[in-house]
């Protein structure tokens, strides 16, 4: 089978700026919501998070956990409040069963803050808060979740940019309606891997077929057989690009397996959940 390691690079200009911008946000409100990819909850997570935010009070939403098995992803949840001594809960952007939660714990985060300025004489306000994360995990589909009962702009407030607009959620709680990016300063090229798996790195920065590959590599024995039965592999073959793309008859004018094509389709029917509810990392 032919080998090809991937290696996944970043910029770091974009990653200097992407920080400046960040900074500049989080200045501007009381609380943050950290969001996830529950596919690799722990994975997607930003080492620096405590030092990026200045200290700033957080909790931690575990999206896309419709992708996954709710089972397995209660062990990351577990271990997760405990790493973080932060509240942590898992979402969806497909309903919003869970809204008034998220909502009352951003509004709890937010209040030493509000009292803190009603100390020195200020009338209470609304909280203030806004949403963070790596790329792709799901940032504006929980502003979209938040904001959809509600599209009130309020407006630039005195000595911020225009372009900082808030909505009122509540009258209790503002969200400023621009996700921040974290920025993408990764060495660890086997969690890089995972960030690409799940589509939270530009597809500028590796080629498919590596990545795919190292997809079907980093699965585990249980994983791997969901991935035989949907492709139609032999439980006793190997599962590799090149068996898949003939499973499907992928293949090129030479009657060769069309790897780059096939590539494409395994990241792309993983990310979708088509093959199953997998969760990628590991708890040491």
């Amino acid at each position: 089978m032919k080998k090809n390691k991937t290696h996944i690079h970043w910029y770091p200009g974009h990653i200097a700026k992407a920080e400046k911008r960040l900074k500049e946000q989080l200045s501007l409100v009381d609380a943050v919501i950290e969001v996830v990819d529950a596919r690799i909850p722990i994975s997607s997570r930003y080492d620096n998070i405590t030092g990026l935010l200045n200290g700033k009070p957080r909790f931690l939403l575990i999206n896309k956990s419709d992708l996954v098995d709710l089972k397995e992803l209660e062990k990351f949840i577990n271990y997760l409040k405990q790493e973080t001594q932060t509240s942590v809960i898992p979402t969806t952007s497909k309903n919003s069963k869970d809204l008034n939660i998220i909502v009352k714990e951003a509004i709890r985060l937010s209040e030493p803050k509000i009292q803190a300025l009603m100390a020195k004489g200020l009338l209470r306000r609304p909280a203030r808060i806004m949403v963070v994360g790596l790329p792709n995990v799901g940032k504006s589909s929980i502003i979209n979740k938040l904001t959809r009962s509600s599209k009130t702009k309020t407006g630039a407030k005195a000595g911020v940019t225009r372009q900082q607009q808030w909505v009122r959620i509540n009258p209790q709680l503002e969200l400023l309606d621009t996700p921040g990016i974290i920025p993408m300063k990764q060495e660890d090229q086997q969690r890089a891997n995972k960030l690409a798996f799940v589509n939270s790195i530009g597809d500028n920065a590796y080629s498919n077929e590596p990545v795919a590959r190292e997809l079907l590599n980093t699965l585990s024995d249980l994983q791997k057989n969901d991935f035989k039965q949907y492709y139609n592999i032999d439980s006793c073959d190997e599962l590799s690009i090149e068996n898949i793309a003939s499973s499907r008859k992928w293949l090129t004018s030479g009657s060769e397996p069309d790897i780059e094509r096939t590539a494409g389709y395994i990241l792309r029917d993983f990310r979708e959940g088509k093959i199953g509810k997998f969760i990628l990392d590991t708890i040491e």
